[in-house]
């Protein structure tokens, strides 16, 4: 008896089993799509059913970035992969490696060939998209004057931003007639009204509702644009040509008009702050206008005649005070030579003489008597003493 398979032993060998069977590779399943779920990691899971039975199906992220559009719950759908089983829960699964619209197949086919060739042209590159202006003054419009999507984007625009003149280029959006108009539009609105941004637009519908802008002349009419072009085409899960060559792809109309236009309240923060920072900036020119006055008014006083003259009137302040402590210098010396001289004169001077006992005879002329030859009895003669003189008589 042989022995018994664990449950992954028989599980990889069903898988590959499957694997090669060449008659379940590359196999295309019509079926109504259920249960749809995209993962944060971009890979897709959902199930593909018709009245009587379901397959599960699994779409990795580098296939499903590929796709034009998005699947949702109910859609009508041709896939083509292949045929394996997923080992950990013993899941019998198809690989999708492409998924397009059932009963649309040659249009979605045309919608591949032309993204690839416009793709390699370089037309969706990122390095070609631009930024869309802070503060559009003016924004165009190419859509249905008709549709609800004008009604939608005015809303939005006139809610966030009202400022913004708003250039509407009708057009029609479906249809054969449809491609040309939406060019002549869009060369209309860049020759004439010149606007910062332009919002190509129109409400979901199904693939050939849709296909005007899937058209080449559509796209590199968008290309062409001097200014940024937002594209609005359909609803989230809506992709056209058109989203891959516009600067940026909103998933709806309103959506675009919510992308070009900033918030009033927005701007309003912004100016508020912008005025303090003015305000700001203001009283620090004026605190250095008033600093950098007083320095000049302090080197203009400094250099002023008036300041001058009051330094010259304090330096012959000092100049005098120097004389005068000069003139009492020198007349302190000369009283002191003055005194020494007088002194020196009168321990020489006849009166000092006198002050020690002697004293000075004269005869009635003045003569002085110097020799007792001089006189003769009963001569009067006059005798000065230190202190008064007198008559005297000679015997």
């Amino acid at each position: 008896m042989a022995s018994a398979w664990s449950v992954s032993e028989l599980n990889r060998y069903v898988r590959q089993t499957l694997e090669k069977d060449f008659q379940l590779q590359g196999v295309r399943v019509a079926g109504e799509v259920s249960g749809f779920r995209a993962y944060p990691s971009g890979h897709w899971y959902f199930t593909l059913k018709d009245e009587a039975a379901q397959l599960s199906c699994v779409m990795w992220r580098s296939r499903a970035e590929k796709l034009g559009f998005l699947p949702r719950d109910g859609d009508a759908v041709e896939a083509q992969g292949n045929v394996t089983l997923y080992e950990t829960r013993g899941q019998f699964q198809l690989d999708v490696a492409w998924l397009h619209p059932a009963g649309e197949g040659e249009l979605y086919r045309e919608f591949v060939r032309l993204k690839a060739r416009l793709e390699s042209e370089g037309l969706f590159a990122s390095e070609r998209k631009r930024l869309l202006p802070e503060w559009p003054r003016v924004i165009g419009l190419v859509t249905s004057p008709a549709g609800a999507a004008l009604r939608d984007m005015l809303n939005v625009i006139r809610r966030r931003f009202p400022l913004a003149e708003v250039i509407l280029s009708p057009t029609a959006v479906q249809g054969g007639d449809a491609p040309p108009q939406i060019v002549a539009a869009l060369h209309a609105l860049a020759d004439a009204a010149r606007p910062d941004v332009i919002i190509v637009a129109r409400g979901g519908g199904s693939l050939e509702d849709l296909w005007a802008f899937n058209d080449e002349r559509v796209a590199r009419a968008i290309a062409a644009m001097p200014v940024p072009v937002v594209s609005g085409v359909g609803h989230e899960t809506d992709f056209t040509i058109a989203d891959f060559v516009a600067d940026l792809r909103a998933p709806t109309p309103s959506a675009a008009a919510e992308l070009v236009t900033p918030n009033r309240d927005d701007l309003r923060h912004t100016v508020d702050s912008l005025t303090a920072r003015m305000a700001e900036a203001l009283m620090s020119a004026v605190r250095y206008k008033r600093s950098s006055l007083r320095e000049q008014a302090a080197q203009l006083k400094a250099l002023s005649p008036r300041a001058q003259l009051a330094s010259a009137r304090q330096r012959v302040d000092d100049l005098l005070a120097r004389a005068a402590r000069a003139m009492a210098h020198r007349l302190a010396l000369e009283r002191e030579r003055w005194n020494g001289l007088t002194q020196a004169l009168n321990s020489v001077s006849p009166l000092a003489v006198l002050s020690r006992g002697y004293a000075v005879v004269t005869q009635p002329d003045g003569a002085v008597v110097r020799k007792a030859s001089e006189v003769k009895a009963g001569d009067s003669l006059r005798v000065r003493v230190s202190e008064g003189e007198f008559g005297a008589r000679v015997e």
